[in-house]
């Protein structure tokens, strides 16, 4: 399970560095040989993780194949620290199908074997786990050449408050194996008695299968791939039409030297009934504005062709639609909205397989025509739909002025959504046109399948069920909430808010929108929170969005000092990677990890800490440009706080970067009190008996500059 037990422990502790707070998955530490004193670690294989929860308890099946790649047979000690948030019972464990004979250790006991591990310079990332119990049984023999398989079973009550309950298991320790594993997959099964809301994971992208409103199916499968975090899962449950539900977290107070901040961050997790009634669905009217310009030719415009279709199909009864394609000029399937019959939808299928690709790009009154379909009904969602893969060339072309005529002509509370297909399109123009009004921008690289992407699209906004969204936290006192404009809320999704609360206590959440013509009300007891240490990814994905927010005020606006330190502070504070905190990428090896901040530097004023564009306009269109406004629609929407960079890690409130093989503290300044602290002597292990806390940032490695009480902790060999 890794190259060394150095490097295995190492990698380990990068990935907990980054995940805060952590349980560990089983790992195997090889014994000592005559003559071998640190024989090579283990390479994992697999790793498969089946969970079933049901009525708040979750059973946890996991099964592993560790390889041995040494030339003689070792003997192992298998590790697995138990879940420290839950309760654990019926703990089991098999190797090649026989049952193993193990003990659970006590924490003080456990805390003697790792100090020991420790002592024979085995990496500190074993520090993690101090302060859980732990489950040790020996492994023998694991041949030469050879593989041992280890299945565990064990079950917990999972952690639940006000109504979230809060499911953890740790892939990271993964990152031991010295080969990538061949597959990774986890599996969670739920089965609850109240209707299932919000499915959330802050760590993985999940994919989410529901059957009913009160069984879901979690999944997440990588291949070839070190886990370098855990595998975190938040799930809501309430009888409401609307569930609503918060994860707050408060900074400890900060020792001397640092930022004092004693507000509050909280997680909003909003989710509409599964099963809600027709009744309550709301019907849409919704304009579909395609570009058939000549360079729209090819596999791009048959894509267009079956992306439309598929939405024509699946219009719902009591919708209204217009369709329009544009070149040079503007056609329209009908002079005005119709309702979605099936004799309306085949004949707007007709018209859609008539079109051909010819002529310019004619933006400007393709926008206006479809604005003018627009028709509105009280209560009603209006959308508009614009498809494009060229700049303006017909008509005019001026950003500016097409930005004011939209302006002009919209209508009521129209949303716009836009597709940009390939790199020759204006970002600032179709983001502008989305952003300003309740709608989103959508990219679809050359390399990417538009008819997918459209069609994915329309299945998430295909039934909205509760319109004009406002909310009021009451006496909390909420500031910097993300998103700025809360989007309507469809049927299937959920909705993720961030933002910072100033007053702490039970208040009231009120949620109001729009069913049909009425306003309708929804209030919500709601606990604002002191500190939390299971929340600790919520400030940083708060600030994950803040930033994207102010990148894209900058890239659509123009420079604006205040907005550049903003950015650079909270990119320095939170180990957010922009181009004004590029430093911290200065020893980044993953493969387009310091091209993605260039792309991203090159669409902003002056080019960020990359220096300015020699004289040029920060670019609006082509590839740069098209992978900018990906990244901060990316940041603006953030549901995840990885960053994904090895050289930057967020450990329990601070930010490290690596710099010269050391992982220092961004709160630490030169001219700071240093204490000098030899890494496993008898002064380390003392101060992490006094000062508990310190573990988690130790784990980092054998060299750390950790900021302390107000003086500089330098642990080195």
């Amino acid at each position: 399970m890794g190259s060394s037990i150095r490097s295995l422990i190492g990698a380990l502790l990068l990935a907990l560095a980054g995940a805060g707070a952590a349980c560990a998955d089983g790992f195997i530490i090889p014994e000592p040989l005559p003559g071998v004193p640190r024989p090579p670690n283990l390479t994992v294989k697999y790793h498969h993780v089946d969970v079933e929860v049901r009525n708040g308890v979750a059973t946890t099946h996991v099964d592993q194949v560790f390889l041995n790649e040494f030339h003689r047979d070792l003997e192992g000690t298998y590790l697995f620290p138990l879940p420290g948030d839950a309760a654990v019972s019926d703990f089991t464990l098999w190797v090649d199908g026989k049952p193993l004979t193990g003990r659970v250790l006590a924490k003080e006991e456990a805390r003697r074997l790792y100090e020991s591990y420790l002592r024979r310079k085995v990496d500190p990332a074993l520090l993690e786990y101090v302060d859980r119990d732990l489950f040790r049984a020996r492994v023998f023999p694991i041949p030469a050449k050879g593989e041992r398989r280890i299945a565990l079973q064990y079950s917990q009550v999972v952690p639940f408050d006000a109504g979230v309950y809060a499911y953890r298991y740790p892939l990271d320790t993964e990152r031991f194996s010295a080969r990538p594993l061949q597959e990774v997959a986890v599996r969670v099964r739920l089965d609850s008695p109240k209707p299932l809301k919000a499915i959330y994971s802050p760590s993985h992208e999940i994919d989410v299968q529901r059957q009913g409103e009160q069984r879901a199916t979690v999944s997440y499968e990588q291949k070839q791939v070190r886990p370098d975090k855990d595998f975190q899962l938040y799930f809501t449950v309430s009888e409401a039409d609307f569930g609503l539900n918060l994860l707050t977290h408060v900074p400890p107070a900060m020792e001397k030297g640092g930022r004092p901040d004693k507000d509050g961050f909280f997680l909003l997790l909003l989710a509409p009934k599964t099963g809600l009634a027709e009744s309550r669905r709301l019907p849409k009217d919704i304009t579909f504005v395609f570009d058939t310009s000549g360079s729209m030719s090819g596999p791009k415009i048959e894509q267009a062709k079956k992306a439309l279709n598929f939405a024509l199909d699946n219009l719902n009864p009591g919708d209204r639609f217009a369709l329009l394609t544009f070149s040079g000029d503007v056609e329209r399937f009908r002079p005005e909205m119709v309702p979605a019959t099936p004799e309306a939808v085949a004949a707007a299928r007709k018209f859609v397989e008539e079109r051909q690709a010819r002529g310019g790009t004619n933006i400007n009154d393709a926008l206006l025509e479809g604005l003018k379909l627009q028709r509105p009904r009280p209560g009603i969602p209006a959308m508009l739909v614009f498809l494009t893969d060229g700049l303006p060339t017909v008509g005019i072309t001026e950003v500016k002025q097409i930005l004011a005529n939209v302006v002009k002509a919209r209508v009521g509370e129209t949303r716009l959504f836009v597709f940009g297909v390939g790199d020759d399109v204006h970002t600032h123009l179709l983001d502008r046109v989305s952003g300003d009004y309740g709608g989103t921008s959508e990219y679809v690289r050359p390399d990417e399948d538009l008819e997918v992407k459209v069609s994915s699209f329309y299945t998430k906004i295909a039934t909205p069920v509760l319109a004009n969204l406002e909310l009021d936290f009451g006496g909390a006192d909420a500031y910097d909430v993300y998103p700025k404009r809360l989007p309507d809320l469809f049927a299937g999704s959920q909705l993720l808010v961030l933002g910072r609360y100033r007053h702490r206590g039970r208040f009231t959440v009120t949620l109001r929108g729009a069913v049909g013509g009425d306003t309708r009300r929804f209030t919500y007891p709601a606990d604002f929170a002191g500190e939390d240490s299971g929340t600790t990814f919520v400030p940083r994905l708060w600030a994950t969005r803040k930033v994207g927010f102010l990148l894209d005020e900058l890239r659509l606006h123009g420079e604006n000092k205040e907005l550049v330190d903003e950015i650079t502070r909270l990119g320095m504070e939170y180990g957010i990677v922009t181009p004004y905190t590029s430093s911290l990428v200065e020893e980044e090896t993953r493969p387009g990890a310091r091209e993605a901040v260039q792309d991203l530097a090159a669409a902003l004023p002056q080019g960020g800490s990359f220096g300015g564009h020699g004289g040029a306009a920060p670019a609006a269109s082509g590839p740069a440009a098209v992978s900018a406004a990906r990244q901060v629609r990316a940041a603006k929407e953030a549901a995840r706080a990885d960053g994904g960079y090895q050289s930057v890690r967020h450990v329990e409130g601070k930010t490290f970067r690596l710099s010269d093989g050391v992982w220092t503290d961004t709160a630490y300044r030169p001219e700071m009190p240093r204490r000098a602290v030899s890494f496993a002597s008898d002064d380390y292990f003392a101060l992490l008996a006094k000062e508990p806390k310190l573990a988690r940032y130790f784990a980092l490695g054998e060299r750390v500059i950790v900021v302390w009480q107000g003086e500089a902790l330098v642990v080195a060999p």
